[in-house]
């Protein structure tokens, strides 16, 4: 009885979030100081992980699945679906998608839609991560410990700790531990 109320409540908190929370101002605005405690009280509650102070910003969609460390946060209109884990102070820009599955495509003589989906694999961003505005992380990829994805990089490999990627397929462009 008791697994059948918390998994009820856990539930409803996830309902509240998506259907209020969710749509309240930025954290940044009037009145946002109070949406993004309402939202960090809800996530709290459904997630994997949810470490403290966490913002999650409007219009952010993810799944239960997600652990996600303390001072990190996720971009207004942000897209991050499956099984991710996000260490502590990410920073995530508007926009940004992070999948861990694509579909099948392998056999030629079916529709690509009526193949289902590949295996899903994990992403992993560790700690102290800038993920840039429209950045898309694809399925297994590992954002290594203070790296900076620019704006509209498209992740298909693991990136490098301290590592600067950008571009379409996003390539290492910088190392933070030697720029001036």
């Amino acid at each position: 009885m008791v697994d059948k109320m918390s998994e009820m409540y856990r539930k409803v908190c996830k309902v509240l979030y998506f259907l209020v929370a969710n749509r309240l101002p930025h954290s940044g605005s009037f009145g946002g100081g109070v949406s993004k405690r309402m939202r960090q009280f809800l996530i709290k509650r459904f997630v994997t992980f949810c470490g403290e102070n966490v913002n999650p910003e409007p219009n952010a969609i993810f799944s239960r699945n997600l652990s996600i460390g303390r001072n990190s946060g996720i971009g207004p209109n942000s897209r991050v679906y499956g099984d991710i884990s996000i260490g502590e102070d990410v920073m995530m820009g508007p926009d940004v998608v992070i999948l861990t599955k694509h579909y099948e495509t392998k056999d030629v003589t079916r529709s690509m839609m009526f193949q289902g989906f590949k295996e899903e694999r994990p992403v992993v961003i560790k700690d102290d991560v800038w993920i840039g505005t429209r950045a898309i992380i694809m399925p297994g990829v590992t954002i290594g410990r203070g790296s900076i994805v620019g704006a509209g990089a498209v992740v298909t490999k693991d990136v490098p700790e301290y590592s600067i990627v950008g571009g379409v397929p996003a390539k290492v462009i910088g190392d933070r531990r030697t720029e001036a």
